[in-house]
């Protein structure tokens, strides 16, 4: 259903605000550059930050250009099970292809609590659900045998997974077969997920290597190694740079090498070190990214 260079979209804002604009330019970007799919509202989108009027603007602007061309993943997620419903509701009435929606983070629900918080969604809103597993960010980890039990729900059809284990996709792979989505959340482990069952990324280097993410995933679907090998060599490095410090302050001020938009963040997060500054222009210039 959802494979390859999914992009993982920036929130470019301007004077404090959103900049519809730039958002809309920087997405059909994305699609004309070679990405299969784009998330709005994730963690690289500040969806902390943004209202929830925001929030929702974001995804009619992101399904507004996207056209059907290629899938949109809103974020939906929330620490709330009545708000995740709320804003779930919303993508699929202005056209959202699927949710993505994070495990509570802050609450530190129990397995049973995960169990019955994504039941909820999927009971309420009809629309692919694809559980986003970061134990970095939520301090609750989905075990296997919780995704399992949820994967009987028609409506929950996928896992973006940002554990950084790599047993974790063939040995769900094993239980649930190749009809569950697996996506890596990790730009670093993309090809390593590849090769134990997965089928694609969320990536936030896409951002700014949309065409480059994009031809590493296609290269190993089409069984060209060497190419995917090649292609993971160049990204590795922006890969780091990426998050040298918090994401998405380092992959704002690279768009905004490109001119795709202001290196603007919301606080809490902060704008970049100088010293971070120079080593993401350094990747971006290696990468060929730069002139």
């Amino acid at each position: 259903m959802f494979r390859g260079s999914i992009t993982a979209l920036i929130t470019p804002f301007k004077n404090g605000n959103v900049d519809e604009k730039a958002f809309q330019e920087f997405v059909d970007w994305q699609i004309k550059e070679g990405t299969h799919g784009l998330v709005p509202c994730g963690t690289t989108g500040e969806s902390p930050a943004l209202s929830h009027a925001e929030h929702n603007r974001v995804v009619e602007l992101t399904v507004e250009v996207a056209k059907g061309r290629v899938p949109v993943i809103a974020g939906t997620g929330s620490n709330s099970t009545a708000e995740a419903i709320e804003l779930t509701r919303h993508a699929k009435q202005v056209g959202a292809d699927a949710a993505l929606v994070v495990t509570p983070y802050y609450n530190k629900p129990t397995q049973e609590g995960l169990v019955l918080h994504y039941l909820a969604i999927a009971n309420a809103v009809d629309l692919p659900i694809i559980i986003y597993n970061i134990p970095g960010r939520s301090v609750v980890d989905m075990s296997i045998e919780t995704m399992e039990k949820l994967a009987n729900h028609k409506n929950i059809v996928g896992v973006k997974d940002a554990t950084n284990d790599l047993t974790r996709p063939s040995r769900l792979r094993l239980s649930l077969g190749t009809e569950f989505c697996q996506l890596s959340g990790e730009d670093g482990t993309a090809i390593g997920f590849l090769a134990q069952g997965g089928v694609g990324c969320i990536s936030v280097t896409s951002n700014v290597a949309p065409r480059l993410c994009a031809q590493l995933q296609d290269a190993w679907h089409l069984g060209a190694y060497e190419d995917a090998f090649r292609v993971r060599d160049i990204l590795t490095p922006l890969h780091q740079s990426m998050f040298v410090e918090t994401n998405p302050s380092p992959v704002k001020f690279a768009a905004s090498l490109l001119g795709k938009c202001e290196p603007d963040v919301r606080l809490p997060m902060a704008p970049l070190k100088l010293k971070s500054k120079a080593r993401v222009e350094e990747a971006m210039r290696d990468a060929g990214l730069l002139n």
